[in-house]
């Protein structure tokens, strides 16, 4: 383990620890996609499957997979039930449908092993690269977000961000090499990256993006959706 996977363990964590205190705290889930929440339980439950059976071997990996998975259980428990009212479905209409498709292809296509949970780990990958879209584009009907929020979702961010470099040191420390993991942790960086330079360029100030009218925004398409011990 290096300093890289640890960072970007940790940076995972915050992301999950403002997320659930803004929504306690506010008693609100405003500005929160619950698809992409529902995007992100997908993606854990798919790839941490292995629980049932590695669940022995390494008590670090076990128990971020298990905060991981509840957490994120926990989150759409509240979105779904204490602060229901507070949701507005009419701007988190990113169609995710294309998204779980894309994904799906793409496991099929280019699975390491054609297992069951290798197939379910890879669609995880895909998936999770491609999960912060719904949020990234209701960000864009809203044209603001809180700056909490804001917080949040540059800590998820950079989690995966920090796990491009550990692939880097993986690979010329033990000759380690993961192709879909690298592969969907840039795409994921690369969707990020706008949100970083607004994100960078107005810290402490409001957080405005350019905001079009509802009717000039296309249907998303997109048809694309990281691998080490955890991820």
């Amino acid at each position: 383990m290096n300093i890289f996977r640890i960072t970007g363990d940790l940076s995972h964590l915050i992301s999950i620890f403002i997320l659930l205190h803004k929504m306690r705290t506010s008693k609100s889930c405003i500005g929160i996609s619950f698809k992409s929440q529902v995007l992100y339980l997908i993606v854990y439950v798919t790839r941490y499957l292995d629980l049932l059976w590695t669940f022995q071997h390494s008590a670090y990996n076990s128990l971020m997979k298990i905060i991981f998975i509840a957490s994120s259980a926990y989150t759409i428990h509240l979105m779904l039930n204490d602060f229901k009212p507070t949701h507005d479905p009419n701007i988190d209409t990113f169609k995710v449908e294309y998204l779980i498709g894309g994904s799906a292809i793409l496991a099929l296509l280019f699975p390491y092993k054609w297992t069951t949970a290798e197939v379910l780990w890879s669609f995880s990958i895909w998936l999770e690269s491609v999960a912060i879209l719904p949020q990234l584009f209701m960000l864009q009907r809203t044209g603001e977000a809180e700056t909490i929020t804001t917080h949040y979702i540059f800590a998820l961010g950079a989690y995966r961000a920090l796990y491009i470099p550990n692939w880097l040191y993986r690979y010329f420390t033990e000759s380690f090499t993961d192709p879909i993991s690298t592969i969907a942790g840039i795409i994921q960086t690369i969707l990020y990256s706008d949100f970083f330079y607004i994100y960078y360029t107005k810290y402490g100030l409001p957080f405005l993006l350019l905001i079009f009218p509802v009717s000039s925004i296309p249907t998303p398409t997109l048809k694309q959706g990281c691998r080490s011990s955890v991820k």
